[in-house]
């Protein structure tokens, strides 16, 4: 039996996973933090309820990989290297270079760091951790899962701005969206759930989690997606603020006295969504109890949320004209049945519809009535299965 393991790595941070494949099995799984620290802090969570933590100095990514791989030895996790076949490395960025997951080599690391004019904070990070683990374990089956490339499949009509066409050709400024991997998931998972064929189906994939993205997906292929360029763009999220008419950054601008652009995208990407709105948080939990205790800011911020899901999902109905799903996963879609209530039921026109009871659980689950013309889904996202379906899909 073999392992595969599942990186996502952060500017300062290294997020894993643990598999035994094919069984898809969590053997176990941790992170990372505060990478180029003194006091960075490492987590692993293994066996029955068991847990590993230290605090100690973790300068770079490659002494974070080599704690990370002895630590699993020492902690009898696993009893060498070898056991260890597999690495897929989360990569956000894989512009139009990447329409499917790649096997790792140099020239794709090369590729990884260039195109971190789109992600400049996750990519080179991302490259680090390709090359930490090349350095460690060079001979096993390495392979970069782009947050992307589920969504190359886009049609020019969705992916492009209707600004000068020369932007798209000399600069690719174009939609690129993002949670791909998520999306690609949940789609699939339902179309088991419903036992039907997924080129069968019209799916709308709603991610909502900190950071959140509605994908339709038609036929098993993503054909339009919210966020845009960046992340910044679609719904409104944790911090992010999502669509805004553009002449009102430079109005703000203005107003504020902000000379640079990028502190006010830092404003949009930071202190805005349900934090700006609500002045609570940008925890959905905490802005749903500061609402149940009469603050008014926090209710309209929850108000707001739940609109513009509902419009997103309204246009992909017409973009595919039609749906035969809707799929909740992520931080809030997972776990708060009032979210979930609340979208669905603004959308009866379409025939949607919860059901109470089946509604009530953070679980995989039908949540629409028996017979309802559109099926209502609760689907926990697993990124990290989907990063190992591609290495064991790829391996040599």
């Amino acid at each position: 039996m073999s392992k595969s393991i599942a990186i996502n790595a952060g500017s300062s941070s290294l997020k894993f996973q643990l598999l035994e494949m094919p069984e898809e099995t969590v053997v176990a799984k941790g992170l990372v933090e505060r990478i180029g620290m003194e006091d960075a802090i490492f987590t692993i969570s293994y066996g029955e309820d068991q847990e590993y933590k230290v605090v100690e100095p973790i300068l770079n990514h490659e002494v974070a990989v080599e704690k990370l791989l002895e630590q699993l030895v020492a902690l009898e996790i696993i009893a060498s290297f070898d056991e260890i076949t597999g690495v897929g490395h989360r990569v956000v960025a894989g512009g139009e270079l990447f329409k499917d997951s790649a096997l790792v080599d140099d020239e794709v690391i090369k590729q990884v760091e260039e195109l971190a004019e789109f992600a400049p904070l996750h990519n080179k990070a991302e490259a680090i951790g390709m090359k930490a683990f090349k350095k460690v374990l060079p001979d096993i089956t390495s392979v970069a899962v782009f947050d992307t490339s589920f969504h190359t499949s886009m049609p020019k009509k969705a992916y492009l701005y209707s600004v000068p066409m020369e932007y798209y050709t000399e600069f690719k400024a174009r939609k690129y969206g993002a949670h791909g991997t998520s999306h690609r998931f949940v789609a699939r998972r339902a179309a088991e759930m419903l036992g039907k064929p997924l080129e069968e189906l019209k799916i709308i994939t709603c991610h909502l989690g900190n950071g959140a993205s509605i994908t339709a997906v038609d036929g098993g292929k993503s054909v339009d997606t919210s966020m845009g360029f960046s992340p910044l763009a679609g719904l409104t999220m944790g911090t992010r603020c999502g669509d805004i008419d553009a002449s009102l950054v430079g109005f703000l601008m203005n107003k504020l006295n902000i000379t640079d652009i990028n502190e006010f995208v830092d404003i949009l990407n930071h202190k805005s969504g349900l934090l700006g709105l609500s002045g609570v948080s940008s925890d959905m939990r905490d802005v749903e109890t500061a609402a149940a205790e009469g603050n008014e800011d926090a209710q309209v911020a929850l108000e707001i949320f739940v609109d513009r899901v509902q419009k997103y999902i309204g246009q992909y109905v017409a973009v595919m004209n039609g749906v035969d799903a809707i799929v909740f996963t992520a931080g809030i879609g997972e776990n708060s049945k009032e979210t979930r209530r609340d979208v669905i039921n603004g959308l009866t026109w379409f025939g949607c519809a919860i059901d109470e009871e089946r509604n009530n659980t953070r679980k995989e689950a039908i949540i629409s009535p028996e017979g309802a013309k559109v099926a209502v889904l609760n689907i926990p996202t697993n990124e990290e299965v989907e990063i190992a379906r591609d290495i064991e899909r790829l391996r040599k």
